[in-house]
């Protein structure tokens, strides 16, 4: 059985893991909205359903991305919850 001091920082561990994921979504974020204005620029003005479909599913994209986001945000206060009641 780990000790208390192990846990914790083991959890120290994951929380910091977290934080580099976080990073890397808040990254994709930005790369994906780049995207979304370089091809909204290049396709200005057309009305074909793949471009519709297109700009839909970069949407549908950035909003899993911040639910993701969030869902890291309560992992982590839960984590550090725990780590408080240790």
């Amino acid at each position: 059985m780990a000790s208390v001091a192990e846990l914790k920082a083991a959890i120290d561990v994951a929380v910091q893991q977290i934080g580099d994921g976080q990073t890397a979504v808040q990254a994709a974020g930005e790369k994906l909205a780049e995207a979304q204005q370089t091809l909204a620029g290049a396709l200005e003005g057309s009305g074909h359903e793949t471009v519709e479909a297109a700009h839909a599913s970069l949407t549908q994209a950035s909003q899993e991305l911040e639910e993701c986001l969030a869902a890291t945000l309560v992992a982590v206060e839960q984590a550090q919850l725990y780590v408080s009641t240790l």
